[in-house]
């Protein structure tokens, strides 16, 4: 908590190049914005089309480590407007939606929210849509998926033993946290799931399940960035 009060009074040198003034610079962050599709290989089943704004590299992946882990909350915004830029470089090039569609966003783990004392990708969905929003896209935000079992820490973790830790791991509820900002009910909209990062694919996969399992048209997902897999 302390460190999210000190992020808004006392912005934090950026985490690229150190210069004061902003979390993360355009300078920093421009050249390396790429919203690309990227799979991971393998590829598990029934995983939508995946699109990342960049790799997990550099001034993005300690952007990343910064805000979820020390709450650098001051780095949602650049986060969540690459997240928004990949998600409508997504539905302008490959996946094309009439009208409305939901924003899912794969939810955080409640021992992780608490350790972290904020749910960081809860954040960045919401900043996202909004910044959707006002480029003229129909997005909604839908907290439509919720934990229905713990799971083992999925560090270390290959492929094959991602996939068997998560399955079965998420369930949709559609229960409203605010009547303004999620709908409720029945995922009658095309769905974009959201994450922060893509690895092996296996979280995006299973909410991707848990989605199409409540009739839920699942058009893609999206992340921040996406890891390089190293054999």
């Amino acid at each position: 908590m302390l460190n999210a009060v000190l992020d808004v009074l006392l912005p934090r040198a950026c985490v690229g190049c150190g210069a004061a003034g902003e979390p993360l610079c355009g300078e920093c962050l421009g050249p390396l914005v790429a919203p690309a599709p990227r799979m991971p290989v393998p590829c598990p089943a029934g995983l939508p089309g995946c699109w990342s704004g960049a790799r997990y590299e550099g001034p993005v992946r300690r952007a990343v480590i910064a805000y979820k882990e020390r709450a650098q909350t001051g780095l949602a915004a650049p986060l969540a407007a690459l997240l928004a830029l990949t998600v409508a470089s997504a539905l302008a090039e490959a996946h094309r939606v009439e009208g409305p569609f939901l924003v899912v966003p794969v939810p955080s783990a409640r021992r992780a929210v608490r350790a972290r004392g904020h749910d960081p990708m809860d954040r960045l969905a919401e900043r996202a849509v909004r910044a959707l929003r006002r480029l003229g896209h129909p997005a909604v935000l839908c907290r439509a998926l919720t934990p229905a079992r713990r799971v083992a820490d999925q560090a270390g973790l290959g492929a094959a033993e991602r996939a068997a830790n998560l399955a079965g791991s998420l369930r949709v509820t559609a229960a409203p946290r605010s009547p303004h900002r999620t709908v409720p009910g029945p995922l009658g909209s095309p769905v974009v799931v959201v994450d922060d990062l893509v690895t092996t694919g296996a979280t995006l996969a299973e909410a991707a399940r848990a989605l199409r399992g409540s009739g839920a048209e699942v058009v893609c997902a999206a992340t921040v960035a996406a890891t390089r897999r190293r054999f």
